[in-house]
Protein backbone atom coordinates (compact mmCIF):
# COMPACT_ATOMS: atom_id res chain seq x y z
CA UNK A 1 0.00 0.00 0.00
CA UNK A 2 1.52 3.50 -0.72
CA UNK A 3 2.07 5.40 2.13
CA UNK A 4 0.32 8.14 2.25
CA UNK A 5 0.88 9.87 5.30
CA UNK A 6 4.37 9.53 5.01
CA UNK A 7 4.64 10.98 1.90
CA UNK A 8 2.30 13.88 3.02
CA UNK A 9 5.17 14.37 5.87
CA UNK A 10 8.16 14.15 3.55
CA UNK A 11 6.92 15.85 0.69
CA UNK A 12 7.26 19.59 2.57
CA UNK A 13 10.45 18.84 4.13
CA UNK A 14 12.16 17.77 0.61
CA UNK A 15 10.22 21.61 -0.25
CA UNK A 16 12.15 23.18 2.59
CA UNK A 17 15.61 21.48 2.36
CA UNK A 18 15.21 22.73 -1.67
CA UNK A 19 13.88 25.88 -1.06
CA UNK A 20 17.21 26.10 1.62
CA UNK A 21 19.55 25.37 -1.31
CA UNK A 22 18.64 27.46 -3.55
CA UNK A 23 21.20 30.57 -4.36
CA UNK A 24 21.05 33.79 -1.96
CA UNK A 25 19.03 36.57 -4.32
CA UNK A 26 16.50 33.71 -6.40
CA UNK A 27 13.54 34.82 -4.31
CA UNK A 28 11.11 34.80 -7.02
CA UNK A 29 12.66 30.88 -7.77
CA UNK A 30 11.76 30.62 -3.99
CA UNK A 31 8.55 31.39 -4.06
CA UNK A 32 7.71 29.24 -7.15
CA UNK A 33 9.51 26.36 -5.56
CA UNK A 34 7.81 26.55 -1.88
CA UNK A 35 4.28 26.91 -3.40
CA UNK A 36 5.13 24.58 -5.73
CA UNK A 37 5.67 21.76 -3.15
CA UNK A 38 2.67 23.01 -0.94
CA UNK A 39 0.47 22.38 -3.86
CA UNK A 40 2.02 18.75 -4.38
CA UNK A 41 0.79 18.12 -0.21
CA UNK A 42 -2.64 19.47 -1.20
CA UNK A 43 -2.53 17.27 -4.53
CA UNK A 44 -1.32 14.10 -2.63
CA UNK A 45 -4.12 14.92 -0.16
CA UNK A 46 -6.83 15.52 -2.17
CA UNK A 47 -5.85 11.86 -3.86
CA UNK A 48 -5.70 10.34 -0.40
CA UNK A 49 -8.85 11.75 0.27
CA UNK A 50 -10.50 10.24 -2.59
CA UNK A 51 -9.44 6.81 -1.60
CA UNK A 52 -10.85 7.38 1.82
CA UNK A 53 -13.56 4.96 2.81
CA UNK A 54 -15.86 7.27 4.43
CA UNK A 55 -18.76 4.74 5.73
CA UNK A 56 -15.80 3.38 7.84
CA UNK A 57 -14.67 6.86 8.82
CA UNK A 58 -14.95 5.83 12.59
CA UNK A 59 -11.87 3.64 11.72
CA UNK A 60 -8.39 4.80 11.13
CA UNK A 61 -7.13 4.14 7.57
CA UNK A 62 -4.01 4.58 5.88
CA UNK A 63 -2.21 2.99 9.03
CA UNK A 64 1.46 2.04 8.47
CA UNK A 65 3.25 1.20 11.23
CA UNK A 66 7.19 0.74 11.80
CA UNK A 67 9.22 -0.32 15.27
CA UNK A 68 11.14 3.09 15.56
CA UNK A 69 13.02 2.69 19.17
CA UNK A 70 11.70 -0.46 21.05
CA UNK A 71 13.86 -0.54 23.65
CA UNK A 72 11.41 2.71 24.39
CA UNK A 73 8.34 1.45 23.12
CA UNK A 74 8.10 3.73 20.39
CA UNK A 75 6.90 2.69 16.89
CA UNK A 76 6.43 4.68 13.51
CA UNK A 77 2.75 4.73 13.74
CA UNK A 78 0.36 7.01 11.73
CA UNK A 79 -3.24 6.24 9.77
CA UNK A 80 -5.84 8.79 10.00
CA UNK A 81 -9.57 8.82 11.11
CA UNK A 82 -12.10 11.14 9.91
CA UNK A 83 -11.66 13.28 12.31
CA UNK A 84 -7.22 13.90 11.50
CA UNK A 85 -8.36 13.44 7.76
CA UNK A 86 -10.41 16.50 7.85
CA UNK A 87 -7.54 18.58 9.82
CA UNK A 88 -4.23 17.13 7.41
CA UNK A 89 -6.97 18.62 4.89
CA UNK A 90 -7.18 21.77 6.00
CA UNK A 91 -3.38 22.39 6.59
CA UNK A 92 -2.74 21.46 2.99
CA UNK A 93 -5.51 23.87 2.20
CA UNK A 94 -4.21 26.48 4.44
CA UNK A 95 -0.22 26.41 3.44
CA UNK A 96 -0.71 27.30 -0.39
CA UNK A 97 -3.08 30.29 0.55
CA UNK A 98 -0.87 31.33 2.96
CA UNK A 99 2.17 31.52 0.84
CA UNK A 100 0.47 32.95 -1.78
CA UNK A 101 -0.56 35.73 0.46
CA UNK A 102 2.58 36.24 1.69
CA UNK A 103 4.25 36.77 -1.78
CA UNK A 104 5.06 40.81 -1.16
CA UNK A 105 4.19 40.91 2.65
CA UNK A 106 7.47 39.30 3.99
CA UNK A 107 8.59 42.40 5.91
CA UNK A 108 10.46 45.85 4.76
CA UNK A 109 13.89 44.19 5.08
CA UNK A 110 12.61 40.76 2.95
CA UNK A 111 15.17 40.05 0.63
CA UNK A 112 17.10 36.84 -0.61
CA UNK A 113 18.00 34.97 2.58
CA UNK A 114 15.20 36.13 4.24
CA UNK A 115 12.22 35.01 1.74
CA UNK A 116 13.89 31.45 1.33
CA UNK A 117 13.62 31.35 5.43
CA UNK A 118 10.42 32.34 5.76
CA UNK A 119 9.04 29.86 3.15
CA UNK A 120 11.26 27.15 4.52
CA UNK A 121 9.72 27.09 7.78
CA UNK A 122 6.23 27.51 6.45
CA UNK A 123 7.12 24.07 4.97
CA UNK A 124 8.73 22.30 7.97
CA UNK A 125 5.75 22.81 9.63
CA UNK A 126 3.89 22.11 7.86
CA UNK A 127 5.07 18.54 7.81
CA UNK A 128 5.25 18.77 11.05
CA UNK A 129 1.91 19.80 11.51
CA UNK A 130 0.57 16.69 9.33
CA UNK A 131 2.66 14.30 11.51
CA UNK A 132 1.04 15.40 14.94
CA UNK A 133 -2.70 14.89 13.43
CA UNK A 134 -1.92 11.44 11.91
CA UNK A 135 0.52 9.80 14.76
CA UNK A 136 -1.13 7.13 16.00
CA UNK A 137 1.78 6.32 18.98
CA UNK A 138 1.68 8.96 21.93
CA UNK A 139 4.98 9.71 22.07
CA UNK A 140 5.16 10.15 18.20
CA UNK A 141 2.81 12.26 18.75
CA UNK A 142 4.68 13.92 21.33
CA UNK A 143 7.43 14.94 19.49
CA UNK A 144 5.51 16.36 16.76
CA UNK A 145 3.19 18.53 19.64
CA UNK A 146 6.81 19.90 20.79
CA UNK A 147 9.09 20.17 17.17
CA UNK A 148 6.32 22.12 15.60
CA UNK A 149 6.89 25.03 18.43
CA UNK A 150 10.75 25.91 16.45
CA UNK A 151 9.18 27.04 13.06
CA UNK A 152 6.81 28.76 14.63
CA UNK A 153 9.06 30.43 16.93
CA UNK A 154 10.67 31.55 14.08
CA UNK A 155 8.15 33.08 12.08
CA UNK A 156 6.94 35.19 14.53
CA UNK A 157 10.02 36.42 15.78
CA UNK A 158 12.24 36.60 13.03
CA UNK A 159 9.27 37.88 10.40
CA UNK A 160 6.59 39.34 12.75
CA UNK A 161 5.98 43.08 14.22
CA UNK A 162 7.96 45.78 16.43
CA UNK A 163 7.12 43.16 19.48
CA UNK A 164 7.74 40.02 17.69
CA UNK A 165 10.69 38.91 20.11
CA UNK A 166 8.18 39.25 23.08
CA UNK A 167 5.46 37.91 21.77
CA UNK A 168 7.74 34.80 20.37
CA UNK A 169 9.17 33.93 23.69
CA UNK A 170 5.85 34.38 25.25
CA UNK A 171 4.43 31.68 22.79
CA UNK A 172 7.61 29.25 24.07
CA UNK A 173 7.18 29.95 26.98
CA UNK A 174 3.71 28.88 27.62
CA UNK A 175 4.10 26.09 25.04
CA UNK A 176 7.26 24.70 26.61
CA UNK A 177 5.93 24.62 30.18
CA UNK A 178 2.35 22.73 29.05
CA UNK A 179 4.50 20.29 27.21
CA UNK A 180 6.49 19.81 29.58
CA UNK A 181 3.43 18.79 32.40
CA UNK A 182 2.59 16.44 29.35
CA UNK A 183 5.75 15.05 29.13
CA UNK A 184 5.19 13.58 32.14
CA UNK A 185 1.77 12.47 31.51
CA UNK A 186 3.12 10.39 28.51
CA UNK A 187 5.55 8.58 30.97
CA UNK A 188 3.02 8.37 33.23
CA UNK A 189 0.76 6.49 30.88
CA UNK A 190 3.07 3.85 29.41
CA UNK A 191 4.07 2.87 32.52
CA UNK A 192 0.55 1.93 33.92
CA UNK A 193 0.03 1.19 30.48
CA UNK A 194 0.64 -2.87 28.72
CA UNK A 195 4.38 -1.88 28.55
CA UNK A 196 6.94 -3.78 25.90
CA UNK A 197 7.99 -2.01 22.03
CA UNK A 198 4.67 -1.10 21.01
CA UNK A 199 3.93 0.21 24.53
CA UNK A 200 3.28 3.78 22.90
CA UNK A 201 0.81 2.82 20.78
CA UNK A 202 -2.83 4.61 21.33
CA UNK A 203 -4.65 1.54 20.24
CA UNK A 204 -3.08 -0.47 23.20
CA UNK A 205 -3.34 2.09 25.50
CA UNK A 206 -7.21 3.40 24.88
CA UNK A 207 -9.42 2.29 27.75
CA UNK A 208 -6.65 1.39 30.38
CA UNK A 209 -7.74 0.04 33.14
CA UNK A 210 -6.33 2.15 36.02
CA UNK A 211 -6.92 3.71 39.63
CA UNK A 212 -9.12 6.36 39.20
CA UNK A 213 -6.94 8.53 41.06
CA UNK A 214 -3.90 7.46 38.79
CA UNK A 215 -6.40 8.17 35.48
CA UNK A 216 -7.04 11.67 36.58
CA UNK A 217 -3.92 12.70 37.23
CA UNK A 218 -2.87 11.59 33.63
CA UNK A 219 -5.96 13.36 32.58
CA UNK A 220 -4.94 16.37 34.20
CA UNK A 221 -1.49 16.33 32.88
CA UNK A 222 -2.35 16.10 29.53
CA UNK A 223 -5.53 18.14 29.42
CA UNK A 224 -3.31 21.28 31.02
CA UNK A 225 -1.21 20.89 27.57
CA UNK A 226 -4.06 20.71 25.43
CA UNK A 227 -5.65 23.64 26.97
CA UNK A 228 -2.29 26.02 26.67
CA UNK A 229 -2.24 24.73 23.03
CA UNK A 230 -6.19 25.42 22.54
CA UNK A 231 -6.09 28.07 24.20
CA UNK A 232 -8.30 27.70 26.69
CA UNK A 233 -9.22 30.28 29.64
CA UNK A 234 -6.86 31.08 31.82
CA UNK A 235 -3.76 29.60 29.89
CA UNK A 236 -4.55 31.80 26.90
CA UNK A 237 -2.51 35.36 27.50
CA UNK A 238 0.35 34.30 24.64
CA UNK A 239 -2.11 33.98 21.73
CA UNK A 240 -2.99 38.19 21.55
CA UNK A 241 0.03 39.11 21.44
CA UNK A 242 1.28 35.73 19.22
CA UNK A 243 -1.33 36.41 16.70
CA UNK A 244 -0.83 40.32 16.26
CA UNK A 245 3.07 40.21 16.09
CA UNK A 246 3.34 37.09 13.33
CA UNK A 247 3.00 37.84 9.78
CA UNK A 248 -0.75 37.39 8.59
CA UNK A 249 0.41 34.00 6.48
CA UNK A 250 2.09 32.68 9.61
CA UNK A 251 -0.62 34.21 12.35
CA UNK A 252 -3.22 32.03 9.93
CA UNK A 253 -1.64 28.88 10.42
CA UNK A 254 -0.97 29.22 13.94
CA UNK A 255 -4.66 29.97 14.70
CA UNK A 256 -5.89 28.24 11.98
CA UNK A 257 -4.20 25.02 12.34
CA UNK A 258 -1.95 24.90 14.88
CA UNK A 259 -3.56 26.08 17.90
CA UNK A 260 -6.73 23.36 16.66
CA UNK A 261 -3.82 20.40 18.10
CA UNK A 262 -5.16 21.43 21.34
CA UNK A 263 -8.61 20.90 20.68
CA UNK A 264 -7.96 17.82 18.67
CA UNK A 265 -5.74 16.26 21.19
CA UNK A 266 -8.83 16.63 23.74
CA UNK A 267 -11.07 14.60 21.51
CA UNK A 268 -9.40 12.05 19.73
CA UNK A 269 -7.16 10.80 22.85
CA UNK A 270 -7.62 12.78 26.07
CA UNK A 271 -11.33 11.25 25.75
CA UNK A 272 -10.62 7.69 24.52
CA UNK A 273 -7.46 7.43 26.78
CA UNK A 274 -8.97 8.88 30.11
CA UNK A 275 -12.90 8.58 29.56
CA UNK A 276 -13.70 8.12 33.47
CA UNK A 277 -11.64 11.13 34.70
CA UNK A 278 -13.28 13.37 31.13
CA UNK A 279 -16.45 12.42 32.65
CA UNK A 280 -15.77 13.53 35.84
CA UNK A 281 -13.96 16.85 34.69
CA UNK A 282 -16.78 17.90 32.25
CA UNK A 283 -18.34 20.27 34.56
CA UNK A 284 -15.69 22.35 35.62
CA UNK A 285 -13.89 22.18 31.77
CA UNK A 286 -17.75 23.88 30.42
CA UNK A 287 -16.95 26.31 33.04
CA UNK A 288 -14.03 27.21 32.01
CA UNK A 289 -15.41 27.32 28.46
CA UNK A 290 -18.05 29.36 29.13
CA UNK A 291 -15.47 32.15 30.58
CA UNK A 292 -13.16 31.70 27.63
CA UNK A 293 -16.92 32.34 25.34
CA UNK A 294 -17.36 35.19 27.06
CA UNK A 295 -14.32 36.72 28.27
CA UNK A 296 -12.87 36.54 24.89
CA UNK A 297 -15.77 38.07 23.16
CA UNK A 298 -15.94 41.17 25.99
CA UNK A 299 -12.25 41.54 25.62
CA UNK A 300 -12.43 41.65 21.78
CA UNK A 301 -14.79 44.24 22.02
CA UNK A 302 -12.29 46.60 24.07
CA UNK A 303 -9.57 46.18 21.13
CA UNK A 304 -8.18 48.52 19.27
CA UNK A 305 -5.97 47.07 17.19
CA UNK A 306 -8.02 44.59 14.39
CA UNK A 307 -5.33 41.73 14.40
CA UNK A 308 -5.57 41.32 18.53
CA UNK A 309 -9.65 41.71 18.10
CA UNK A 310 -9.40 38.88 15.50
CA UNK A 311 -6.81 36.70 18.15
CA UNK A 312 -9.18 37.42 21.09
CA UNK A 313 -12.55 36.26 18.76
CA UNK A 314 -10.70 33.15 17.96
CA UNK A 315 -10.22 32.37 22.27
CA UNK A 316 -14.25 32.60 22.54
CA UNK A 317 -14.48 30.24 19.63
CA UNK A 318 -12.16 27.90 20.84
CA UNK A 319 -14.42 28.12 24.14
CA UNK A 320 -17.24 27.16 21.65
CA UNK A 321 -15.18 24.10 20.66
CA UNK A 322 -14.60 22.84 24.05
CA UNK A 323 -17.71 22.85 25.14
CA UNK A 324 -18.97 21.07 22.50
CA UNK A 325 -16.14 18.49 22.84
CA UNK A 326 -16.97 17.99 27.05
CA UNK A 327 -20.74 18.41 26.32
CA UNK A 328 -20.78 14.47 25.85
CA UNK A 329 -23.30 14.46 23.26
CA UNK A 330 -22.95 13.36 19.15
CA UNK A 331 -24.33 16.82 18.38
CA UNK A 332 -21.94 18.59 20.58
CA UNK A 333 -19.02 16.67 19.55
CA UNK A 334 -19.47 16.83 15.82
CA UNK A 335 -20.50 20.40 15.68
CA UNK A 336 -17.07 20.44 17.56
CA UNK A 337 -15.26 18.65 15.30
CA UNK A 338 -16.65 20.52 12.32
CA UNK A 339 -15.94 23.77 13.99
CA UNK A 340 -12.33 23.02 14.06
CA UNK A 341 -12.77 23.11 10.04
CA UNK A 342 -15.02 26.12 9.55
CA UNK A 343 -12.96 28.41 12.23
CA UNK A 344 -10.16 27.89 10.18
CA UNK A 345 -10.93 28.97 6.84
CA UNK A 346 -13.03 32.07 8.29
CA UNK A 347 -9.78 33.37 10.80
CA UNK A 348 -7.69 32.68 7.68
CA UNK A 349 -10.43 34.81 5.51
CA UNK A 350 -9.95 37.25 8.64
CA UNK A 351 -6.30 37.88 9.20
CA UNK A 352 -5.14 37.76 5.79
CA UNK A 353 -7.89 40.58 4.47
CA UNK A 354 -7.08 42.53 7.55
CA UNK A 355 -3.29 41.95 6.87
CA UNK A 356 -4.15 43.28 3.48
CA UNK A 357 -5.82 45.99 4.80
CA UNK A 358 -2.98 46.92 7.07
CA UNK A 359 -0.08 47.41 4.73
CA UNK A 360 -2.44 49.85 2.47
CA UNK A 361 -2.56 51.65 5.92
CA UNK A 362 0.67 50.94 7.22
CA UNK A 363 -1.45 50.41 10.24
CA UNK A 364 -3.86 47.72 12.20
CA UNK A 365 -4.95 50.08 14.64
CA UNK A 366 -9.52 50.28 14.05
CA UNK A 367 -8.95 54.01 14.72
CA UNK A 368 -6.74 54.96 12.05
CA UNK A 369 -9.35 53.40 9.50
CA UNK A 370 -12.80 54.93 8.69
CA UNK A 371 -14.97 54.88 4.89
CA UNK A 372 -12.80 52.21 4.15
CA UNK A 373 -15.36 50.66 1.43
CA UNK A 374 -15.46 53.60 -0.33
CA UNK A 375 -11.86 53.43 -1.11
CA UNK A 376 -11.41 49.49 -1.09
CA UNK A 377 -14.69 48.31 -1.48
CA UNK A 378 -13.61 44.38 -2.43
CA UNK A 379 -11.79 44.54 0.73
CA UNK A 380 -14.39 45.86 2.37
CA UNK A 381 -17.14 42.92 1.13
CA UNK A 382 -14.47 40.10 1.72
CA UNK A 383 -13.96 41.64 5.46
CA UNK A 384 -17.66 42.11 6.47
CA UNK A 385 -18.47 38.05 4.47
CA UNK A 386 -15.70 36.60 7.04
CA UNK A 387 -16.84 38.47 9.85
CA UNK A 388 -20.12 37.50 9.36
CA UNK A 389 -18.84 33.56 9.37
CA UNK A 390 -17.40 34.66 12.49
CA UNK A 391 -20.68 35.64 14.33
CA UNK A 392 -22.04 32.56 13.07
CA UNK A 393 -24.72 34.14 10.69
CA UNK A 394 -27.37 31.44 8.93
CA UNK A 395 -25.91 30.58 5.44
CA UNK A 396 -22.19 30.98 6.57
CA UNK A 397 -19.74 27.87 7.57
CA UNK A 398 -19.57 28.83 11.69
CA UNK A 399 -23.40 28.69 12.30
CA UNK A 400 -24.13 25.03 11.27
CA UNK A 401 -20.97 24.08 13.78
CA UNK A 402 -22.03 26.71 16.34
CA UNK A 403 -25.42 25.67 16.49
CA UNK A 404 -24.96 21.94 16.75
CA UNK A 405 -22.38 22.64 19.68
CA UNK A 406 -25.60 24.56 21.44
CA UNK A 407 -27.78 22.00 20.97
CA UNK A 408 -25.79 19.02 22.09
CA UNK A 409 -24.84 21.20 24.78
CA UNK A 410 -28.37 21.91 26.13
CA UNK A 411 -28.82 18.32 25.83
CA UNK A 412 -26.61 17.63 28.82
CA UNK A 413 -26.12 21.10 30.05
CA UNK A 414 -29.38 23.23 29.77
CA UNK A 415 -27.96 25.96 31.68
CA UNK A 416 -24.08 25.88 29.79
CA UNK A 417 -26.29 26.51 26.76
CA UNK A 418 -28.40 28.99 27.63
CA UNK A 419 -24.78 31.03 29.01
CA UNK A 420 -22.91 29.86 25.83
CA UNK A 421 -25.57 31.81 23.76
CA UNK A 422 -24.19 35.26 24.95
CA UNK A 423 -21.53 34.64 23.20
CA UNK A 424 -23.51 35.06 19.71
CA UNK A 425 -24.66 37.87 21.14
CA UNK A 426 -21.31 39.59 21.80
CA UNK A 427 -19.73 38.64 18.73
CA UNK A 428 -22.45 40.41 16.62
CA UNK A 429 -21.29 43.34 18.51
CA UNK A 430 -17.62 43.29 18.16
CA UNK A 431 -17.90 42.30 14.46
CA UNK A 432 -20.47 44.50 13.57
CA UNK A 433 -19.08 47.08 15.24
CA UNK A 434 -15.66 46.91 14.17
CA UNK A 435 -17.21 46.66 10.24
CA UNK A 436 -19.03 50.10 11.03
CA UNK A 437 -15.81 51.89 12.34
CA UNK A 438 -13.33 50.39 9.94
CA UNK A 439 -15.24 50.58 7.21
CA UNK A 440 -18.27 53.17 6.91
CA UNK A 441 -18.80 56.72 7.72
CA UNK A 442 -16.63 59.50 6.70
CA UNK A 443 -13.29 58.65 4.53
CA UNK A 444 -10.43 59.59 6.58
CA UNK A 445 -7.48 61.42 4.79
CA UNK A 446 -5.07 58.80 4.70
CA UNK A 447 -7.24 56.36 3.08
CA UNK A 448 -8.79 59.34 1.14
CA UNK A 449 -5.11 59.98 -0.41
CA UNK A 450 -5.32 56.40 -2.07
CA UNK A 451 -7.77 56.99 -4.01
CA UNK A 452 -5.75 57.48 -7.26
CA UNK A 453 -3.57 54.45 -6.31
CA UNK A 454 -5.04 51.61 -8.62
CA UNK A 455 -3.39 49.57 -6.14
CA UNK A 456 -5.06 50.62 -3.18
CA UNK A 457 -8.14 47.58 -3.45
CA UNK A 458 -7.58 43.53 -3.59
CA UNK A 459 -5.97 42.95 -6.86
CA UNK A 460 -5.47 39.85 -8.87
CA UNK A 461 -2.99 37.66 -6.80
CA UNK A 462 -5.06 38.93 -3.67
CA UNK A 463 -8.63 37.89 -4.93
CA UNK A 464 -6.91 34.70 -5.73
CA UNK A 465 -6.07 33.79 -2.16
CA UNK A 466 -9.11 34.98 -1.13
CA UNK A 467 -12.09 34.24 -3.00
CA UNK A 468 -11.81 30.30 -2.38
CA UNK A 469 -12.08 30.99 1.55
CA UNK A 470 -15.29 32.90 1.16
CA UNK A 471 -16.15 30.31 -1.50
CA UNK A 472 -16.15 27.06 1.20
CA UNK A 473 -17.72 29.49 3.94
CA UNK A 474 -20.03 29.84 1.92
CA UNK A 475 -20.65 26.12 0.81
CA UNK A 476 -20.05 24.67 3.63
CA UNK A 477 -22.88 27.08 5.31
CA UNK A 478 -25.43 25.77 3.00
CA UNK A 479 -24.39 22.36 2.38
CA UNK A 480 -22.08 20.88 5.37
CA UNK A 481 -22.83 16.89 5.09
CA UNK A 482 -20.23 15.97 2.98
CA UNK A 483 -17.41 16.75 6.10
CA UNK A 484 -20.35 15.61 8.49
CA UNK A 485 -19.98 12.67 6.62
CA UNK A 486 -16.86 11.89 7.94
CA UNK A 487 -16.30 13.58 11.21
CA UNK A 488 -19.64 12.13 12.52
CA UNK A 489 -18.44 8.26 12.51
CA UNK A 490 -15.58 9.00 14.33
CA UNK A 491 -17.28 11.15 16.94
CA UNK A 492 -19.60 7.88 17.34
CA UNK A 493 -16.77 6.28 18.32
CA UNK A 494 -15.01 8.62 20.69
CA UNK A 495 -18.64 8.38 22.57
CA UNK A 496 -18.71 4.86 22.51
CA UNK A 497 -14.64 4.68 24.02
CA UNK A 498 -15.92 7.11 26.69
CA UNK A 499 -19.50 4.95 27.71
CA UNK A 500 -21.48 7.97 26.97
CA UNK A 501 -24.73 8.02 25.16
CA UNK A 502 -26.64 10.92 24.18
CA UNK A 503 -29.46 11.92 26.85
CA UNK A 504 -33.13 11.28 26.66
CA UNK A 505 -35.06 14.02 24.70
CA UNK A 506 -36.08 16.57 26.95
CA UNK A 507 -40.16 16.63 25.69
CA UNK A 508 -41.57 13.73 24.64
CA UNK A 509 -43.20 14.01 21.00
CA UNK A 510 -47.20 14.26 21.93
CA UNK A 511 -48.79 11.27 21.16
CA UNK A 512 -45.85 9.33 21.98
CA UNK A 513 -45.75 6.28 23.77
CA UNK A 514 -44.67 6.56 27.83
Amino acid sequence: MFPWLTAALVLPLVGAAVVALLPKGRTDAAKAVALAFSLAVLGLVVAMSLTFDVPAAGEYQFAEEVSWIPQLGVTYALAVDGIALSMVALTAVLVPVCLLASWRELGPAAAGQVDRGFLALVLVLEALVIGVFAARDLFLFYVFFEVMLVPMYFLIGRYGGPRRREAATTFLVYSLAGGLVMLAAVIGTYVVGPGGADGFLLANLTNLEVSTETGRWLFLGLFVAFAVKAPLWPVHTWLPDAAAQAPPGAAVLLVGVLDKVGTFGMLTILLPLFPEASVWAAPVVVVLALVSILYGAFVALAQRDVLRLIAWTSISHFGFIVLGIFAFTTAGQSGAALYQVNHGFSTAALFLVAGMLATRRGSSLIADFGGGQRVMPLLAGAFLVAGLSSLALPGLSSFVSEFLVLVGTFERYQWAAVIATGGIILAALYILWTYQRMMTGTTVPALAALESDPRRDMRGREAFVVAPLLAVIIALGFYPKPVLDILTPAVDRTMEQTGMTDPAPLFEAEGADQ
